[in-house]
């Protein structure tokens, strides 16, 4: 530089220009702007800041960002670790780890495209409730006929709670049939044609079927012969409050309750009606953004997994054996061996995930439906949709990007005192 400075200007001017062109100006302009209306035209001074922090949508991206950069580059960082960690010892590490790894291979777009698709409410599409539905109905009844009713007029009242019960006492001397309707005719394609109940001795009989002749005709409140039978449905017999018998139609949809029912009422518990469970809302308010996070931790716990197992490869084993022959447990091996060495490691994938993070935008865009978009929002999104996705306010946008650079900078910084302090060890 002394000798020939002219030189070593001369190198350096292009990276210079380049980086003045990309990096300074824009910064230097978005800053600028942020102090200035939508139009550009009227000097507002701190109002688009206010503006951040008081807008109820605006408000709610900065806490999202605030609990993704705390929430996930932990999460992804513990995971990898995890993996590394417990697939040092595996015979088939190399491919297990490049399982891991393979969604680091696939683009945020298509990533949120997989995810969307994993999510979806309707369980014969999202993976994510046709798994959770298929659990919950391991150890939880369906109803027997969702969404059915009394026909009017049929003796059926709907009691609180739901479920319905007949307006008088029955007896044992003709058989109560209870009609129902509201049954998709395709429901009741493969169920048996609905019988007639006889009087059985002191025995309380009926039939529950749905009062529904295919192409028209038949009488109402009648069993026609071409009707077909509700099997599967509790009918209770309930006296003073309290049930004294039940009983459980048969493919015929007939039922026999015992002498107790005698001068009973009888009811049928909404249990018969209850819609079936239909899984999580997973991109509901309460859970769409946990819901992201979920995708970006699948795409981003193999980073942070290989380099964490970088790191471990280069743990001296001696120490580990050392600690081992010393009476240490693995738990205390791993606890006060392996984590305090693999610290810089560590402390190098959680800054890089949280850098990442502060910036994250394609997944909340395309996950999120457009209904619960401002619940999940982020910064990096709010800042595209005030200025360009219909707020055209580039003025708020540009406070938005100071923002995010504020808030990008003390971890930047953390990060440069670190690389310094490796590189005069």
């Amino acid at each position: 530089m002394r000798a020939r400075p002219w030189v070593a200007v001369s190198f350096l001017l292009p990276a210079f220009l380049l980086l003045g062109a990309l990096v300074v100006y824009p910064i230097g302009y978005s800053i600028w702007r942020s102090f200035f209306d939508a139009a550009g035209d009227s000097f507002v001074g701190l109002a688009n800041y206010v503006e951040i922090f008081s807008d109820p949508d605006n408000l709610t991206s900065v806490q999202n960002t605030l609990i993704w950069v705390v929430v996930a580059p932990s999460i992804a960082t513990l995971l990898g670790l995890m993996f590394a960690v417990l697939t040092d010892r595996l015979r088939f590490a190399t491919a297990f780890k490049l399982i891991i790894f393979m969604p680091m291979a696939i683009s945020m777009l298509a990533v949120g495209i997989i995810f969307r698709l994993v999510y979806e409410q309707e369980p014969d599409r999202g993976v994510a409730n046709a798994v959770w539905v298929g659990v919950h109905d391991t150890f939880a009844e369906s109803s027997a006929w969702p969404g059915a009713r009394p026909r009017p007029n049929a003796g059926l009242e709907e009691v609180k709670g739901g479920g319905f019960v007949t307006a008088d006492a029955v007896g044992s001397a003709d058989p109560t049939n209870l009609p129902l309707v509201g049954v998709p005719p395709q429901d009741v394609a493969q169920a048996a044609t609905a019988g007639t109940a006889q009087p059985s001795g002191d025995e309380v009989t009926g039939t529950v079927w749905l009062d529904f002749t295919p192409g028209g005709g038949g009488e109402a409140g009648a069993i026609d012969p071409k009707e077909k039978a509700l099997a599967g449905i509790a009918v209770e017999a309930v006296k003073d409050g309290e049930v004294v018998a039940t009983a459980t139609t048969g493919e015929d949809g007939t039922y026999a309750l015992p002498a107790e029912a005698e001068g009973a009422t009888l009811r049928l518990p909404a249990a018969n009606f209850a819609e079936p469970y239909n899984g999580v809302d997973w991109l509901g308010p309460a859970l769409v953004t946990p819901a992201i996070i979920g995708s970006y931790l699948w795409m981003w716990a193999g980073f942070a997994m290989v380099l964490i197992a970088a790191g471990l490869a280069s743990v001296p084993r001696e120490i580990l054996e050392a600690a081992r022959v010393d009476g240490a447990s693995e738990w205390q091996v791993f606890r006060k061996v392996t984590v305090p060495l693999l610290a810089p490691v560590l402390g190098v994938v959680l800054v890089t995930l949280m850098i990442n993070v502060m910036k994250i935008f394609d997944l909340v865009y395309i996950i999120a439906p457009s209904a619960v978009q401002s619940d999940a929002s982020v910064l990096a999104l709010q800042l595209y949709l005030v200025s360009f996705g219909g707020g055209a306010n580039q003025g708020l946008g540009s406070a938005f990007a100071v923002l995010l650079l504020l808030l990008v900078l003390p971890v930047m910084v953390i990060n440069i005192r670190r690389l310094r302090r490796e590189n005069r060890r």
